[in-house]
Order: structure tokens, then sequence, then C-alpha cells
């Protein structure tokens, strides 16, 4: 699986945080090498032949070197940073939590499958960012605030990479993985209970496969209510997070079919030859649009009959859209009317 681009330079601005320093810095976010001649480090089979320690494995053990801190040392370290953006200790907090990100890497890997490298990598981009914005004066610790940063990169980036077949093997399940928290909100702002057996019905669905989806989608979701603190301090997540206008998964679910709606549309334009591939691109794809007339000039046919062509465009892309994405039916013409606006 291809890992997106902004993860390296991720890495990179991590191993940056003790270029001052000048510390030999490894950059948990790119390939760990693998010993190809010194004996060091390799492992034996049952047989007795050597084998060579994986990629994980040499991460592991990598990260284990890094020291746990206490709670007086996070605080003292959090407050450096954020006081004076001390990169050493900006540094120390990350290194101090990968095994956080492993933790709840493999939480995900459980529901989802994924190369496990890959999701510890978005892990890290989320720890970094969540250490950025840490605030040591709020009373939370910094790995109950990162936990959410770290499970929403993580996410996210299951979202970014999976083909729409990974999301679920059969329609139910797709079906699901889009739908299922906007029928619950749906069925909350109507005053019902969004249990399973209602769920599936009104989606029509097994139960079942309402119980299973809903088990994958909230294996990594940090409820904005739950306090982060042991004690009687309300503190929660959402008071130190800015307030979305929409749930996370929402807005993530949204801009993922988005992305493979537009995947799909240019797929459909590689189709299109001559008059049809011109009307496309002058009118649907253009920051400027041309208009109906400026087309019909340059064809030597009416407005009318431009517009005709160009609505025959628009039924043939939706036909196809339905084709290769059935499950996002309901949203196409939504989708498609803000292109031809």
């Amino acid at each position: 699986m291809t890992s997106r681009p902004k993860g390296k330079e991720a890495g990179e601005e991590l191993s940056s945080l003790q270029e001052d320093q000048g510390a030999d810095l490894w950059d948990p976010t790119e390939p760990l090498p693998v010993p190809t001649e010194d004996p060091e480090g390799m492992e034996h089979s049952p047989e007795g032949a050597l084998v060579r320690p994986s990629a994980l494995q040499l991460y592991l053990s990598k990260i284990s070197q890094y020291p746990l801190l206490t709670p007086e040392e996070e605080h003292q370290l959090a407050v450096r940073f954020f006081e004076h953006g001390d990169k050493e200790a900006a540094f120390r907090l990350v290194t101090s939590n990968l095994r956080l990100v492993v933790k709840i890497a493999l939480e995900f890997q459980k529901s989802w499958m994924n190369n496990l490298l890959d999701l510890i990598q978005e892990g890290n981009v989320g720890l970094m960012q969540a250490v950025r914005k840490f605030d040591p004066y709020r009373g939370v610790r910094l790995t109950s605030y990162a936990s959410f940063w770290i499970k929403a990169y993580i996410l996210k980036f299951i979202l970014d990479n999976w083909r729409l077949v990974r999301i679920g093997k059969t329609q139910a399940e797709r079906k699901l993985f889009f739908k299922l928290y906007k029928e619950k909100e749906k069925l909350d702002r109507l005053g019902y209970e969004p249990g399973p057996r209602l769920i599936a019905e009104r989606l029509q669905v097994r139960e079942q496969d309402v119980i299973e989806m809903d088990q994958r989608l909230g294996s990594w979701e940090v409820s904005l209510e739950k306090p982060l603190r042991d004690d009687d301090s309300p503190t929660t997540a959402r008071d130190l997070l800015p307030a979305p206008s929409k749930p996370l998964d929402d807005r993530l679910g949204d801009e993922q079919l988005r992305q493979i709606l537009r995947k799909k549309i240019q797929e459909f334009r590689s189709t299109l030859k001559g008059r049809e591939l011109e009307i496309f691109d002058e009118r649907l794809l253009a920051e400027q649009p041309l208009t109906l007339q400026e087309l019909g000039d340059r064809y030597g046919i009416t407005k009318e009959r431009t517009r005709q062509l160009e609505s025959r465009i628009l039924e043939k892309m939706r036909e196809y859209l339905i084709r290769e994405i059935p499950d996002a039916e309901e949203v196409i013409p939504d989708f498609l009317a803000s292109l031809s606006t």
C-alpha cells in the first residue's frame, strides 16, 4: 500500500527536532534497513539457520530503546516545548510515546487488516500533531490527548488509501460503511434509539452486519464527552479540540467518497472523444467554463443543442458512476449538480 507523501515530510520534521544538537536520529516514518552482512541481531530458526529480523521487529527493537516518561517528566518537557519551542523536549515527548502508536495501530489492524507499518507511520504523524498542539496547563496527560490524534490520522489513512472493495466485501458492508453513522444521527434527530435492528430495517441489511460494522468503525472512536482524567475533573476531549460541524468519521467518510467520485470521473473522461470530450472539459471541469452559446458557436450548433449534449454527457456519467460505485447512488446527483453549477 502506498503511503501518502506527507508522511515522509512529517518524518523529516521529527528528525529535525534535534538537528541543532547534531544527534544521529532515526526517522520512524522511513523504511527500516535490514542488515545484509553483519550477523549481529540475527535470530535463529528452529533448524539453526540465521533469520533476518523483519522491518517490524527492527522498528519495535528501536523504539524500545527510548525511555518512558514519568508524569512529572512529561509535564516539564511539555512546558518547555509549549513555552519555549524546545525541540529536544518535543523529540523526547514524541519518542517516549511511539509505543502508544504501535498499541493503537494494532487495534486498527485487527479490524482492518492493514499493513501494520503503514498504520504506525500515520499514527506517528498524528502523535507529532498532538505534541505540537498540546497545552500542558489543561490538566490532561499527553497520552490521553495524543490518542485522539493518533486514531484520527490512522483512520484518515485507511479512508484515503483503501479501495472501495476493501471497505467491505459485500454490498451490505459497503453500504453500512458510508451510511451507518449518518443513519444513527438521523434517527437521533427523529427521537428514536438507533439500535441495530432499526438501522438494519431502514438500510435493508442484516442486523448482524450492522453490529459488526459498528464494532469495526467504533474500535477507533474516542468519545468527546468521556472525561480524560480519572479524578472528578470534567475535562473532556471536546474541551481540548475545536468542535467540528460534523463528527470526524462523517467528515472523513464524505471526503473519501468525494475522492473516489473524482477518480471515477477521470476514468469516465477517458471514455469520451471529440466533441463530447471538449464539452466535458470546457463545461464541467474548467475553472472558468465556457457558456453554452460559446460552445454552440464553436461547433455551429444552437445553444439548446449544446445543452442537450451536455445533459447527455451528465446522464452517461451518472450511469457510469452508479455502475462503479453502487453504494453511493444517493449522493451522486448532488455531486454532479456541483459540477454543472
